[in-house]
């Protein structure tokens, strides 16, 4: 249940179209879902403004394909699951349609929302090798009702790149920069926006990189203000994070 489901409720019991028990059952079913191997949190989108999100990795086909009918079942429009491998997601599809991308690992259940009439978020790579989690922040926003821009491979190590894309740094209500290596790019795309910037580390990188972990205390220590850190890796909660951010920009909570 949404927050407009909730409404829903709310004035059909107030306009007697549904009994008072007819309500109470209602909500009684709704503040998760118990499956045995997992519990599907039907009141997420009332709290949070989105509704759950499936974490694909190490669940099996089934589960996945049952958490996603539980979901559906419940009304909800348009089903997120990340971190799907390709063989799981050609697995759940017998069960219930996905559609698959195989460079962010998400798969999409239902429908796509069109992005709503809000400001743009911008996620920018050093380099293409940072592109698959990239992907899965854009894809995350995207799918979360968000106008998404990206500048990919616009690292500093040929920084003119990245400055022949002022206009989408400056324009942006959130930016989402994502770099291994040293991960200098937040660094310096946070010295030029006058918006937030999301972090993200990668695992890309030489052995001194530590698999994402120089990166990551780089951009901790960035001496640039309004930026923040995400988990190495971690595109889909620069992306959620970004599409929060964007939306609360014209004071609009409900994702």
């Amino acid at each position: 249940m949404d927050a407009d489901e909730a409404r829903e409720l709310l004035e059909a019991v107030a306009d007697r179209r549904m009994s008072i028990d007819e309500a109470v059952l209602r909500l009684k079913e709704e503040p998760f879902m118990d499956l045995g191997y997992a519990k599907v949190d039907s009141h997420r989108g009332i709290r949070q403004g989105v509704p759950e999100i499936i974490y694909g990795a190490n669940k099996t086909p089934d589960q996945i394909a049952g958490i996603a009918e539980a979901m559906s079942g419940s009304g909800q429009g348009c089903i997120i699951v990340t971190r799907l491998t390709p063989e799981s997601a050609e697995a759940v599809s017998e069960r219930i349609g996905v559609d698959y991308d195989p460079v962010s690992r998400i798969g999409v259940i239902g429908e796509r929302p069109a992005p709503s009439d809000l400001g743009r978020i911008t996620v920018i790579t050093a380099g293409t090798s940072d592109i698959p989690v990239a992907e899965e922040a854009a894809q995350t926003a995207e799918l979360l009702g968000n106008r998404v821009v990206r500048v990919y491979d616009a690292g500093v190590a040929g920084i003119h790149r990245l400055l022949s894309h002022l206009d989408d740094i400056m324009s942006s209500n959130a930016i989402v920069a994502v770099a291994g290596m040293e991960g200098a790019l937040a660094s310096v795309v946070g010295g030029l926006a006058d918006c937030p910037v999301i972090a993200v580390p990668t695992s890309v990188g030489y052995g001194a990189s530590f698999e994402g972990l120089a990166a990551l205390l780089s951009m901790l220590n960035s001496c640039a203000s309004g930026v923040s850190v995400v988990n190495i890796d971690n595109g889909f909660g620069a992306g959620y994070l970004a599409s929060m951010i964007n939306h609360q920009s014209r004071g609009q909570l409900d994702l």
